[in-house]
């Protein structure tokens, strides 16, 4: 099991940039799919992105941020990177970074397969 902490929330204007980093501890990383999500006041928790680990050029995207964000993993600093431009007030949200060590790519897009879970970090976008 991997103990996360994300990083790099904040207020952005619209169409601005940030860059979230998910911090990892344990070995376990390097057999670790990690995925980005998100929650909204009053909104479900949703899917952002994921990298697995049987590739880092394995990712996918939901929809709403396909073209936008960015996901990225260094194995030799045990974090993972969701770079995240043109940002929208929709966007606006607690960012969450999630392990599992499913790689199969209808699985990882769920958020009940991941069981180590980060603190979440907060994201605003100002209109």
């Amino acid at each position: 099991q991997v103990q996360l902490v994300e990083s790099g929330g904040g207020l952005v204007q619209a169409g601005g940039s940030l860059r979230l980093s998910c911090v990892a501890s344990g070995r376990a990383f390097l057999t670790s799919t990690i995925g980005w999500f998100r929650q909204a006041p009053g909104k479900e928790r949703e899917f952002v992105a994921c990298v697995s680990w049987i590739s880092s050029s394995s990712t996918y995207y939901a929809e709403p941020v396909q073209g936008r964000f960015t996901i990225s993993r260094d194995n030799a600093k045990n974090t993972v990177y969701l770079q995240m431009n043109a940002l929208e007030s929709e966007d606006t949200a607690n960012y969450y970074c999630a392990a599992t060590s499913e790689y199969k790519p209808s699985w990882i897009i769920r958020g009940s397969v991941y069981g180590s879970w980060g603190p979440g970090t907060q994201v605003t976008v100002s209109s």
